[in-house]
């Protein structure tokens, strides 16, 4: 199991000996796990998100010239000028904090750290979290302004079509809860918390990651996105009439709607049973209908499932990344053991755990004093 970390110290000295002085913000943003509602939030459906405990944590400080100098703790660096702000998309890392800086109208030079522990790739929403981090770093806003901002680097300057749950989930969850979100009126989603705390009834989630990656802006996601829009402006009558895979998107997407309110319906009677079965169900409607799975996810579905876990399923986008598992706390190690035996039998990379408590939201944190590194032998501005 792979604890989350308290990047902040780590991310402090980082900026003081890459950058050469204290940093004058330092934010974090959660990673999200889907619990159930996927491929429905930019259908004006449901979906039912936690904030994780592994966070992006970003600190900056505002610089005397025009430069934008952007370092993180994989040993990689962007640099720029603030014409850098404006035009065609960047791709890569830096430009879902350019993004970021696009969508809040920053002016002048800024120097900016980043540190993470929520995998890249993994269907955990770590760009939305990157972003989230970097909003609430260099700007004071409310809630629901950040969260514009927010969707606003993701949709438009990045050009990653996504729907707004991960945004949404990451700036405005709550500890133990689940957040029951509600896209259908359009604009920043409907929210109302749901009690998440399954451990107390003697069951956890379990976060598996596959080592299996994908990439939102790599085509798949939104040609996914298209077909299930296409199903979505059909008339009952014509659904039936459409040609494949059409009746199946829609299908998807009727049914993932229905299984969120089943599954807050099981949460709150603390139907662990249930909510497993639901999880369960969706999988293989996301495997079947929407064909966003891949077989490492088939396989740590099958595995957890034959090894006592009481329903698992993927999360996220798809096509890799990560699968949730809920499995009794008893039936905890034989569950790891067993997806783990698995995927080294079928070759497939093997698989890492990380606990799904419910996580709080982004957050600004204060300086706690120094960073005690000698700034005589830090990098300096140039």
């Amino acid at each position: 199991m792979i604890p989350a970390p308290d990047l902040l110290p780590a991310s402090v000295r980082a900026f003081v000996e890459r950058h050469g002085r204290e940093p004058s913000w330092r934010a974090s943003a959660p990673g999200r796990v889907n619990l159930v509602g996927e491929h429905t939030d930019y259908l004006g459906g449901l979906c039912l998100p936690v904030a994780l405990g592994h966070r992006t944590w970003v600190v900056a400080a505002p610089r005397t010239d025009s430069r934008v100098h952007l370092t993180s703790g994989d040993a990689l660096e962007w640099s720029g000028d603030t014409s850098h702000l404006t035009g065609s998309p960047l791709r890569g890392w830096a430009s879902y904090v350019v993004g970021a800086l696009r969508a809040v109208g920053w002016q002048g030079g800024l120097d900016l750290h980043v540190e993470s522990s929520v995998p890249v790739g993994a269907g955990l929403s770590s760009s939305a979290a990157l972003i989230c981090a970097v909003v609430t770093a260099v700007t004071e806003r409310s809630p629901d302004d950040l969260l514009r901002a927010a969707l606003e680097a993701e949709q438009v300057h990045v050009g990653a079509p996504t729907g707004g749950m991960d945004q949404t989930v990451s700036l405005l969850a709550r500890p133990a809860h689940a957040l029951l979100l509600d896209f259908a009126g359009g604009g920043l989603p409907a929210g109302r918390p749901v009690p998440w705390s399954p451990e107390r009834d003697g069951v956890e989630l379990l976060v598996v990651d596959t080592g299996v990656r994908h990439a939102n802006d790599d085509g798949a996601f939104a040609r996914r996105r298209a077909e299930a829009e296409a199903a979505m402006a059909l008339s009952p009558d014509e659904v039936v009439a459409a040609r494949d895979p059409l009746p199946r998107r829609r299908r998807h997407v009727d049914s993932e709607n229905d299984r969120v309110r089943r599954v807050v319906a099981a949460v709150e009677r603390h139907d662990w049973t249930e909510v497993g079965a639901l999880f369960t169900a969706s999988h293989v409607s996301l495997r079947d209908d929407h064909e966003v799975s891949c077989v490492e996810l088939d396989a740590v579905v099958e595995a957890a499932r034959t090894a006592g876990a009481l329903g698992a399923r993927m999360t996220g986008g798809g096509f890799g990344g990560c699968a949730v598992v809920l499995v009794p706390t008893t039936q905890r190690d034989r569950v790891v053991a067993r997806v783990s035996a698995a995927a080294r039998a079928a070759g497939h990379p093997e698989p890492s755990f990380l606990p799904g408590e419910a996580g709080g939201p982004a957050t600004r944190h204060r300086a706690a004093g120094p960073s005690h590194v000698d700034l005589s032998q830090a990098q300096r501005l140039t």
